[in-house]
C-alpha cells in the first residue's frame, strides 16, 4: 500500500518538474491527507517507513530518502544523496553529489 502520492501541483528546479506529495495514510507523525514538500519522483521517497519531505524541501534526481528520515523547510537534497535511518536535512541545508546522511546525523543550513 503507497503512503504517498504525487499531486498535481509542481514546480521546475533546475530544469526538473517537482511535485508535491500527499500522504495517504497516517504513519509517524504525519497525518492522512497532509502535503508535503516536492519530490521528482516517487523512487526519490520510499513508500515504507515514516522518511517524509515536509514544508518547501526538495528532492530530486537519483536522491533517495527512506527509512524514517525526514527533510524539511526549505532544504535540497538531490544528486546520487541518500538521506536514510533517523537522519534529518532541515532549514536551508543542501545535500548532493554521492552524500549520505544516515543514523542521528543533523545537517542544517
Amino acid at each position: 500500500m503507497k503512503k504517498y502520492e504525487l499531486t498535481a501541483e509542481s514546480i521546475v528546479k533546475f530544469g526538473r518538474t517537482l511535485f508535491r506529495i500527499k500522504a495517504l495514510v497516517a504513519f509517524g507523525n504525519v497525518e492522512e491527507g497532509e502535503l508535503g514538500g516536492f519530490v521528482e519522483k516517487e523512487g526519490n521517497l520510499d513508500q515504507s517507513g515514516n522518511a517524509w519531505v515536509y514544508g518547501d524541501a526538495r528532492v530530486y534526481g537519483d536522491a533517495r530518502v527512506y527509512g524514517d528520515a525526514r527533510v524539511s523547510g526549505d532544504a535540497l537534497v538531490y544528486g546520487n544523496a541518500q538521506v536514510y535511518g533517523d537522519a534529518l536535512v532541515y532549514g536551508n541545508a543542501q545535500v548532493s553529489g554521492d552524500a549520505r546522511v544516515y543514523g542521528d546525523a543533523r545537517v542544517y543550513g
